[in-house]
């Protein structure tokens, strides 16, 4: 007989006999609960959050507000305890009873650790936001959604012991199903895995600018099963950490300088006094340079090239940051280019020369120069 046919054949006892004095008695139990709890929202609430905006600290104004709703809904709990025993319900319907109240109570008390698990995990990021290291951003965010899903996974547990006397032999009596849980749930423990292996190899940190296989862009948030990405679209990408764990990850953001190299390429009109000065003046350009890393600056003529003389530059910038890099390397081209200007140097373009062979024995005529002006493709 399943629970609905056993009240249908419980209610007639219920509500006829003598139980009909204790059916009011439990209704004005019921009723004075939700006063009581109005009353708490609106007297002892208010009055806690005056109290608490006194202090100077915001801990407490917090955990005032994690605890207001588990504990209104205690109230509702309290009453519905002492109503089914004024009511002295039959023992089949008694029983049922007493564990859906037992599993509020235990809802309310896993709640409540839920709720403050969030205050705790806001006053800490509060304090490592002062810390230098990004660590530990990092390692709270991993430990505060940690410690919500052993919460969760703890208060399910519990609560399915209330409904089930020995919640192992019911695992066990799975069966299959329970081996396909077990597969499908590898995943789960493959990001977990993957997650420590983060914290521990500590391979990035919240807002360092990542480049994987399958993703690039600036970490915004490390969590228990996942890696939320920003690209420089501003799309956000969720790689699972099992991933993010087994690719190969280059940070850019750990970069102690920015390399910059090129060649510079000036006409064969250029004499040698010319060219040694210019070398000599583009080396004490970047020696001078505040923003030029001084440890490697390397500026030589190099070569005789096909349509230029060409000068090698090689030097790396102090920053690492993208923008403040671009505003460097631009500001070093302007002195280059003002440069050439005083030493009256132009910058070689792609030529050929044309030459027609005349009558036998003649010496060949220079009868015309091509400059191409942009990119010489040739090679």
């Amino acid at each position: 007989m399943d629970l609905w046919h056993l009240v249908q054949n419980q209610w007639e006892s219920i509500i006829y006999g003598a139980s009909i004095k204790r059916m009011g008695i439990a209704l004005l139990i019921l009723l004075l609960a939700l006063l009581l709890r109005k009353i708490f929202s609106k007297v002892i609430i208010v009055f806690l959050r005056k109290l608490t905006q006194r202090t100077k600290g915001t801990l407490d104004d917090a955990i005032v507000e994690a605890l207001e709703k588990p504990v209104q809904l205690a109230f509702i709990i309290i009453g519905l305890q002492i109503a089914t025993q004024v009511l002295i319900l039959p023992p089949e319907i008694g029983a049922f009873a007493y564990r859906v109240i037992r599993s509020l109570v235990l809802y309310t008390l896993f709640w409540s650790a839920y709720r403050a698990a969030d205050v705790f995990s806001a006053l800490f990021e509060r304090r490592v936001f002062l810390t230098a290291d990004k660590f530990d951003d990092m390692l709270v965010s991993f430990l505060s959604k940690g410690a919500k899903a052993v919460i969760i996974v703890l208060g399910s547990i519990t609560i399915a012991q209330v409904w089930f006397t020995e919640i192992a032999g019911v695992l066990t009596g799975l069966g299959l199903g329970g081996l396909a849980f077990a597969l499908a749930a590898q995943d789960t423990a493959k990001n977990l895995f993957g997650s420590v292996t983060i914290m521990l190899d500590r391979p990035f940190n919240i807002g360092d600018w990542v480049q994987t296989p399958s993703v690039e862009g600036t970490i915004e948030e490390i969590g228990f099963r996942s890696t939320k990405v920003r690209t420089f679209a501003q799309a956000v990408v969720t790689v699972p950490n099992s991933v993010m764990s087994n690719e190969a990850i280059t940070n850019w953001s750990r970069m102690g300088k920015r390399r910059i190299n090129f060649q510079l390429g000036v006409s064969y009109q250029t004499t040698a006094g010319q060219l040694q000065e210019c070398v000599k003046s583009l080396r004490n350009i970047l020696e001078d340079h505040p923003e030029v890393h001084p440890e490697t600056i390397l500026v030589y003529f190099e070569r005789f090239g096909d349509n230029s003389l060409d000068i090698f530059v090689y030097f790396f910038t102090n920053t690492t940051n993208w923008q403040k890099f671009l505003e460097v390397q631009e500001d070093v081209n302007f002195k280059i280019m003002s440069l050439l200007e005083e030493l009256g140097i132009s910058v070689a373009f792609p030529s050929r020369s044309v030459y027609i062979e005349t009558a036998k024995g003649e010496v060949p005529k220079e009868v015309g120069k091509i400059e191409f002006k942009g990119q010489d493709n040739s090679d």
